[in-house]
């Protein structure tokens, strides 16, 4: 049995204290992270030095020395040291080519801060957050066993605080089941299985537009720097959090129902990145989340023992029929059924066609390979008979 390290994310209510506390190692966190950004820019493009993750924390043991930072050491050494590495992740990350250059925070997007196993205390259901007297007001949604290794403590734009446990699992796997189904992601549709179900498509920005437009026009009318700016900033981060929890629990259910109904879930590939650049499409397929899906069956699958395949984005899943094998030369967006010319089948649906061809491509392609294993493995007996 494999170990998986899962993350188990709960609300919590702040004291006045506990809250001006949590400001207070947020900024400081915020603050060692742009300060030591801008130091390793401005060594690279000035005297063309690389500062890793040692040379910062050496630094900023003397920048916490220095009269005008002393305010650093009224928080948690944890939690900066956690945000050098956090920057150190960030630039690895850039140089793989895997993000953009990092960013400096600001004070009006999500804060956070990581605390390790030295940097809090856990005991019997309670946490205790270092510089803290009183354990935090949790509300236990589930439970979780084990000791949590690492904490993020966050307080999103609405101002919302919540607490993410990092801990070690064992993975159990689901029992093995003969299913299989092949998936079509699509607009109107957010998924169309080879079984020919189709889940609708929440739309869950196009419900919400109206009330965040109302809200972002309150919010440029109002002076800048001014409370009421403040207010209507915050009642517009409150429409975009309830937008964001909304597709977030949709996003989770829906690959956890296919993940326990199937042994193999099979999906197209899309070069989403791409798409988004279609000006009449881009708002459609930013709101139906096909990433994050993809996302979710990934790893959903790893942990519960499935399998996730994703076939080649060069696949013409719509355009083959399905019965026959025929590729039609050219199929639109706006033809939703059509009639093959080859073996004569009349109204196929477009989506489900591709769902079905989409299992279908997957499961030949495990046939192949199983057949030349089989036959790479008969070779190789007949060889050492002779």
């Amino acid at each position: 049995m494999t170990t998986v390290h899962r993350a188990y994310r709960y609300r919590f209510y702040p004291s006045p204290e506990q809250a001006d506390q949590l400001a207070w190692t947020f900024g400081c966190v915020r603050y060692v992270y742009n300060h030591f950004l801008r130091q390793r820019t401005d060594a690279w493009f000035e005297h063309q030095e690389r500062m890793g993750y040692n040379a910062t924390a050496k630094a900023l043991t003397a920048l916490k020395k220095q009269p005008d930072t002393t305010f650093l050491a009224e928080v948690s050494n944890v939690c900066l040291q956690q945000s050098l590495r956090h920057l150190d992740r960030a630039f690895s990350n850039f140089f793989k080519g895997q993000a953009r250059y990092p960013t400096f925070k600001k004070k009006q997007r999500k804060q956070s801060a990581t605390y390790m196993a030295n940097g809090f205390r856990w005991r019997e259901g309670q946490l205790w957050l270092a510089k803290h007297k009183d354990p935090l007001d949790i509300r236990w949604s589930r439970y979780f066993s084990g000791t949590p290794s690492s904490i993020t403590v966050s307080c999103d734009t609405a101002g919302r605080y919540h607490v993410s446990f990092l801990v070690e699992e064992a993975a159990t796997p689901l029992p093995v089941t003969p299913k299989m189904v092949g998936i079509d992601l699509g607009l109107t549709h957010r998924v169309i299985t080879s079984h020919g179900d189709k889940i609708p498509n929440p739309r869950f920005l196009r419900r919400t537009e109206r009330k965040l437009a109302r809200a972002q026009r309150q919010l440029s009318r109002k002076k800048k720097g001014s409370n009421n700016r403040a207010k209507a900033r915050h009642r517009v981060a409150k429409v975009h959090a309830k937008l964001a929890d909304q597709r977030r629990d949709a996003t989770h259910k829906l690959p956890t129902q296919l993940i326990h109904e199937n042994q193999v879930i099979a999906a197209e590939s899309l070069q989403i990145k791409n798409m988004v650049k279609n000006r009449s499409l881009a708002k459609a397929i930013s709101d139906v989340g096909w990433h994050q899906l993809t996302q979710q069956l990934t790893y959903k699958a790893e942990r519960y023992g499935r399998d996730f395949v994703q076939i080649d984005k060069w696949y013409p899943s719509s355009k083959r029929c399905f019965h026959c094998g025929h590729i039609t030369d050219n199929m639109p967006l706006n033809i939703r059924t059509w009639n093959c010319p080859s073996c004569g089948t009349q109204g196929i649906d477009r989506d489900v066609n591709a769902a079905r061809n989409i299992l279908l491509y997957r499961t030949s392609r495990a046939v192949r390979r199983s057949i030349n294993r089989s036959s790479f493995s008969m070779m190789c007996a007949k060889t050492s008979q002779q």
